[in-house]
């Protein structure tokens, strides 16, 4: 059977694609790698990403719908815990700063972009370590 192999990328609605787009680049690292639609549409990659695109961005306006049944959060893996803490130094000096999490086979931290779309950085605890949580 066929499997798939892993998410390439995320589509976001969000109030203003270049604003959103500026945050992860500035906080988050992303490289702007596309800009179409007359700038409603902008693409972006994370840092030690070889896609495309992570994250494409489409402006729609300020609207905001319900936080009903949709996405919750998007999840960003970093290499090394001194990574996360350099991210959650940089979301805290931003104000995006959300909750911190130790989920025994990982830890992470929580932000939100300019739209409240909140996300994930997180780091991988070596399995060894995993200790209750080892499968």
């Amino acid at each position: 059977m066929s499997k798939i192999r892993r998410l390439n990328h995320a589509v976001l609605y969000v109030s203003d694609a270049q604003t959103t787009a500026n945050f992860y680049q500035q906080v988050l690292g992303f490289t702007i790698v596309q800009v179409a639609f007359d700038g409603r549409a902008v693409f972006v990659r994370a840092g030690g990403s070889e896609n495309h695109h992570d994250l494409g961005l489409f402006s729609i306006g300020s609207a905001k719908k319900s936080n009903g049944i949709g996405l919750y959060h998007l999840a960003w893996q970093v290499d090394t815990i001194d990574e996360l803490v350099e991210f959650r130094n940089r979301l805290k000096t931003v104000g995006a700063l959300s909750g911190e999490s130790n989920h025994g086979v990982s830890k992470s931290i929580y932000g939100h972009d300019p739209d409240g779309i909140e996300f994930e950085v997180m780091w991988m605890v070596p399995a060894t370590d995993w200790g209750q949580y080892a499968v």
